[in-house]
């Protein structure tokens, strides 16, 4: 019996497959360190220090010199430190900083890691769910990743939501200015809810999600900031309370819902006469061609081990995905009986989506 011969080798498409998976391996492990610099101070200590030597930054944070010189050479090697050989010195650049130091940044990603940080302590859980085909709640997961998923998005609000995001939706930055009722649903740390009520203090921010815990410390950040505007209450998407809602937001939420239909025909009943329903959702395409590219591979994974497990979960499983893209989240509102859909903005992680009766 004849045996199908092997097709011949393309060694030059081996040498990519490999080269892309030595470098993913190297930015996984070098993820670990990201968390690690943190937690012992050395974005800080680089930040605005100039070139430093490992002997220097030993003296400014305390760490060893040894753990400090691979450490420093890990980060270098990723493009996150600039290396001087002539001087033997590591040197953090101002956009280095935005990204890795300065948590007040728009573009601050390293707190990220910490969302990443809670996949792999969940992975053999959720990977059991899977094999089961069944789902894994978003309450279920390390509390890490409640922290992780607070840093990563909060950078891009603040940059965005009240000066770039509200101002395209119709007639919502003058309601709020006088005075409005806000219903954010799925608000986890209520990073999105206390960002509108300090930008629109005549009105009243009501905070809602499922998760007992994230309410708590919506609370508790919400008093932090005094910030007195905001009411933080534990209820599902589909029975959270009030009507007459003049805004009602869904920040990087909906997706996760195991029944977004139900979640949006409720907001639809719960809006006031001319209110909005604004969706801030994961950009993406409609294809999956068009969505080969560094953001959605991100959004998939995260999608894979988080959003889908959390949709697949609840007893309305729909599992919409993280990258549902527009057209599949018109056809959502739609079913829900919200009759005007558009795009309003986007930025490279976000379609900002505006929704009426």
């Amino acid at each position: 019996m004849s045996t199908p011969e092997t097709p011949a080798l393309d060694t030059t498409e081996l040498e990519r497959v490999l080269g892309q998976l030595v470098t993913d391996m190297g930015a996984a492990v070098n993820g670990a360190l990201v968390l690690t610099g943190m937690d012992l101070g050395l974005w800080r200590a680089l930040d605005g220090a100039g070139p430093l030597t490992v002997h220097a930054l030993a003296d400014r944070t305390g760490i060893r010199e040894r753990y400090l010189r691979e450490w420093c050479s890990a980060q270098a090697a990723s493009g996150y430190l600039r290396y001087d050989a002539d001087t033997d010195t590591f040197t953090l650049s101002p956009e280095q900083a935005m990204a890795f130091a300065r948590a007040d940044s728009p573009v601050y990603l390293a707190g990220g890691y910490h969302l990443i940080s809670s996949v792999f302590k969940d992975r053999e859980r959720v990977t059991e769910r899977i094999r089961a085909g069944e789902g894994f709640g978003w309450h279920e997961h390390d509390p890490e990743l409640f922290t992780g998923t607070e840093q990563f998005f909060r950078p891009g609000y603040r940059a965005n939501l009240v000066d770039a995001w509200l101002p395209t939706l119709d007639g919502v930055v003058d309601r709020l200015t006088r005075g409005g009722q806000v219903a954010d649903v799925g608000c986890g740390h209520g990073v999105s809810s206390t960002l509108i009520a300090q930008a629109f203090p005549h009105s009243t921010v009501h905070g809602f999600d499922y998760h007992d815990a994230s309410i708590a410390r919506a609370r508790e950040l919400a008093a932090e900031q005094h910030v007195g505007n905001t009411e933080f209450t534990v209820a599902s998407a589909t029975d959270y309370p009030g009507h007459g809602y003049d805004l009602i937001c869904f920040f990087d939420a909906l997706h996760d819902m195991g029944d977004p239909v139900g979640a949006l025909r409720h907001a639809r009943a719960a809006l006031s006469d001319g209110g909005t329903v604004m969706l801030v959702e994961p950009n993406a395409h409609d294809t999956l061609t068009d969505n080969l590219n560094p953001v959605s591979r991100m959004y998939y994974a995260a999608s894979t081990m988080l959003c889908t497990p959390s949709s697949l979960s609840q007893p309305v499983a729909l599992g919409l995905g993280a990258q549902a893209g527009e057209h599949r989240l018109a056809q959502v509102a739609a079913e829900a009986g919200l009759g005007t859909f558009r795009r309003a903005a986007e930025t490279p992680f976000n379609l900002v989506l505006e929704a009426r009766r």
